[in-house]
């Protein structure tokens, strides 16, 4: 966090008169607390980026080194079982194939994009033309679009249009008008995977071990349940008509408001 923009902001509240704003301090305080999360999920997300690029080098390098298709098949299999006996299920076989696929597409690890996120990254590697895989990569970034966004583009085929039309400005700004990035299922994930706090697919659990389970690895959940989550309380108590109610856990978006 630069310390130039937070002695910067203590000075602001210090001149407004003699009167301490404390809804003003709160919201200062909380906006750099936001932010910081924002950037920790996005160092997190990139770092798993890297780790799946490394497990499609080792796989396709072995697989390259063998004669035999079979070898390879075994090779994932086996890599499989072993890393989802203590991570979970996020090495199944056909996401380590696609972890290959990733490293197939992008073989130099400078050239991956850290402002994607893997979500993006499975969308991108479904497209074998490398220039099309390229023009869909700048869009994200330029235009911030979410994975769901990305794939609705890709759907649309605005790379063909975009190629064809003698009015390239016009192609991009109608490509914006069906922007689905701010709708609330756009930040959800679908499914939830929650190996990381030990939870197990398939498997019943009672209300509190849950919850206990996912505050002990709040990181890791609020990056799972998808972009702009923060954390706001467990067991908050909150009054509707004339009863009160304690929700197990809240949290703001501050994408969705």
């Amino acid at each position: 966090m630069d310390n130039k923009n937070i002695s910067e902001s203590i000075d602001i509240i210090k001149t407004n008169n003699d009167l301490i704003d404390i809804e003003k301090i709160y919201d200062d305080i909380r906006n750099k607390i936001i932010i910081a999360r924002g950037k920790m999920l996005k160092h997190i997300d990139t770092t798993m980026v890297e780790v799946y690029w490394y497990v499609g080098k080792i796989t396709y390098e072995l697989s390259e080194n063998s004669n035999k298709a079979s070898y390879g098949k075994k090779i994932i299999e086996a890599l499989s079982t072993k890393l989802t006996n203590e991570f979970g299920g996020g090495f199944s076989p056909v996401r380590i194939r696609r972890m290959r696929r990733f490293y197939e597409m992008y073989p130099i690890w400078s050239t991956v994009s850290t402002e994607l996120s893997w979500a993006h990254f499975q969308e991108l590697i479904k497209i074998n033309r490398k220039e099309e895989r390229e023009f869909y990569e700048i869009e994200s970034i330029k235009s911030n679009w979410g994975c769901r966004e990305l794939r609705r583009q890709i759907n649309t085929k605005l790379y063909d249009r975009y190629l064809i039309s003698p009015d390239k400005n016009k192609i991009m700004l109608e490509s914006t008008k069906g922007l689905i990035e701010n709708q609330p299922e756009e930040l959800l994930k679908t499914p939830y995977i929650f190996e990381f706090a030990g939870l197990k697919e398939n498997k019943n659990y009672l209300e509190t071990d849950l919850e206990k389970a996912l505050l002990s690895h709040l990181t890791e959940f609020l990056l799972e349940l998808g972009r702009g989550f923060s954390f706001v309380a467990s067991q908050q108590r909150i009054k509707i008509g004339y009863k009160y109610y304690y929700p197990d856990l809240i949290f703001y978006n501050r994408l969705a408001k």
